[in-house]
């Protein structure tokens, strides 16, 4: 569906405000982009290291110009070290016919992530020791790891462990577990300013598709809109390993930490349920406010969870001793639809409209950081004749209520100590329409910007 006259407000190097217009915004066209990019990376076999990670990433660069990061293995990254680089051929299980009834082939979640190498023949009841299911979902196939303690395994149907019978199987593992490297993506768009918005996705989950090769699209997607446009703020991308990726980048660049003024950590962006938002540490950062203030006027549904030590990315940026004001941007949320983790994670869960749904709200997200200023009223006794400045609409008796509301209230609290983000959350007004009635009022010499943002 394509919608006319949305438009994006950036900031240009020399602080005037200019209008961006997405001409016009094509959901579909976004939405089938973002489904094609996810298709393409599904079949392939990625982990927290290996090549399956640097395929996905070039793959990525076709849509933003990133940089793949090579960390070698054993590097202390504060109190952990990264780990060796794991690689996989081909994994199976043949029964005494030579017939394969578990294949890695046919899909990449039949093997336990990070699973050493083997080749041996035991009896089925040693092999039941090293096979994983779901009994409560018996078509589906389970999603396992190994990184931290070496062991392997297989992840099968419940329906398959119930038709393996008793004889000798051989077993064949042909994977690689050696020094190498940690591989992650990342790309810096300069602003006018080097304070950064930092987007975050975690890369290392093999085919399961909302969860997270939505985050990795939409991800590449937004940087690919923003890389088009004159930008306030510095814009840093990471595409990384979970968990494990995000305390390396932190451990070796901690120069930059500092920088950070907002971020969002992107994951299960591509299903149908509504969308949900994980505050950060500090709960009442202006990236919170300013998610849940596009959220309240989207029109759909939506949650706001409160911030946990556990779940994603977000858990490490919003450590004690980082504390960055990073949240997290998710439709449904980890562990909370069945499909989560399993072989049901596939293209039939994410929906072209549900990714480019998700785009959409992140740009008005980053519209809203881009746009957040303090101003100060030119003319602030009593208020000022908006009629005679083509200010005040009135066609046939109906004036146009919300944008002359919108504009009492940016006059009334434009003192130079409220953002414009203050004032649409007491007006109870969308920010949008807030930062449209200040261009006016700036346009027709009534407002002053007095600085950057102010939250």
């Amino acid at each position: 569906m394509a919608v006319a006259g949305l438009a994006i407000f950036m900031q240009d190097t020399s602080g005037q405000r200019l209008q961006t217009a997405l001409s016009p915004w094509n959901s579909d066209q976004e939405g089938e982009e973002l489904y094609r990019m996810v298709s393409e990376l599904y079949p392939i076999c990625r982990s927290i290291t290996g090549d399956g990670v640097r395929e996905s990433l070039r793959l990525l660069q076709r849509q933003a110009p990133l940089t793949l990061r090579e960390v070698p293995s054993g590097t202390k990254v504060f109190d952990w070290a990264v780990p060796k680089e794991w690689n996989i051929r081909d994994a199976y299980i043949k029964n005494r016919r030579g017939e394969k009834v578990v294949d890695f082939q046919e899909s990449n979640l039949h093997i336990v992530n990070y699973s050493v190498p083997v080749r041996k023949k035991m009896g089925l009841s040693e092999l039941r020791s090293h096979l994983f299911s779901l009994p409560d979902t018996p078509d589906w196939v389970p999603y396992r790891t190994s990184y931290y303690k070496e062991g392997w395994g297989f992840c099968v149907s419940q329906h398959q462990l119930e038709s393996l019978v008793e004889g000798e199987y051989e077993v064949c593992i042909d994977s690689t577990l050696a020094p190498g490297h940690l591989t992650y993506g990342e790309l810096r768009l300069q602003g006018a300013t080097d304070d950064e918005v930092l987007i975050s996705s975690h890369c290392c989950h093999p085919s399961l598709c909302n969860d997270n090769l939505s985050g990795m699209a939409v991800a590449a997607r937004l940087a690919h809109h923003l890389s088009e446009r004159s930008l306030r703020y510095s814009y840093r991308f990471l595409w990384i390993p979970g968990t494990i990726g995000s305390i390396t980048w932190l451990a070796l660049n901690e120069k930059y930490v500092s920088r950070i003024k907002h971020g969002l950590v992107l994951s299960c962006v591509g299903d149908a349920g509504g969308f949900t938002y994980k505050r950060s540490r500090r709960g009442n950062a202006e990236i919170d406010r300013v998610v849940e203030n596009v959220l309240k006027h989207s029109g759909g549904g939506y949650r706001l969870l409160d911030f946990t030590p556990h779940g994603y990315d977000e858990r490490q940026y919003c450590s004690p001793g980082i504390n960055l004001p990073v949240g997290c941007f998710m439709r449904t949320p980890n562990g909370a639809y069945p499909e989560y983790h399993t072989s049901a994670d596939d293209l039939s869960l994410v929906k072209p409209m549900s990714m480019a749904g998700s785009l959409h709200h992140l740009l008005q997200i980053m519209t809203a950081l881009e746009e957040n200023q303090s101003y100060l009223n030119l003319n602030p006794k009593c208020e000022p004749q908006l009629g005679r400045r083509g200010l005040y609409h009135q066609v046939g008796g109906t004036k146009n209520a919300a944008a002359e509301d919108a504009m009492m209230w940016t006059l009334n609290f434009s003192d130079g100590a409220h953002s414009l983000l203050d004032i649409a959350e007491r007006s109870a007004l969308p920010f949008a329409t807030i930062s449209a009635a200040a261009s006016q009022l700036e346009n027709a010499g009534l407002l002053a910007k007095v600085g950057g943002a102010r939250s």
